[in-house]
């Protein structure tokens, strides 16, 4: 078996992607932040000392697919072409989806994963002096489109 990270001496490598052409991709990955009653009940009213939870969550995402490649150490410097990061409340929380568009030689699922990890960390952030037991939940990969292994969906829709 041979692992496309690991050169032959088995030390870590970045994969060249040099010869591979640029296609459009995308990436929707989503989360969610499991709040308390109180905490729902302040973002609803617009009331999170803080100030806008959304709006912050929203564009730190958004920052966070850029800067990927300085989180993730085999991740490749893609052009990010486009993100979307959406937020709702819910009665037990708030739902987190991001997706992610390039025009490059490697996809953006990273990116979509990324940015809904930091929006869900930039909620739990804002809202944690209401209420320390805010948690996140279910980040995951939901669909990719593009590349050389072609369109996924996750199989349970979820």
């Amino acid at each position: 078996m041979s692992f496309t990270h690991l050169d032959e001496g088995g030390h870590a490598r970045m994969v060249d992607v040099t010869g591979k052409q640029p296609t459009v991709r995308a990436a929707t990955a989503r989360g969610f932040v499991r709040c308390s009653a109180e905490v729902v009940a302040a973002l609803r009213d617009g009331t999170v000392p803080k100030g806008d939870v959304l709006a912050v969550a929203r564009i730190a995402g958004i920052q966070a697919a850029k800067r990927t490649p300085d989180l993730l150490p085999l991740a490749h410097v893609i052009g990010v072409h486009g993100a979307v990061v959406d937020l709702v409340v819910e009665d037990d929380g708030v739902a987190v989806e991001a997706t992610v568009r390039t025009a490059d030689r490697t996809g953006v699922e990273m990116e979509a994963l990324t940015a809904v990890s930091v929006a869900a960390l930039a909620v739990v952030d804002m809202v944690k002096a209401l209420d320390k037991g805010t948690s996140i939940e279910r980040v995951r990969l939901v669909a990719k489109t593009g590349g050389k292994s072609g369109d996924w969906v996750r199989p349970d829709g979820a």
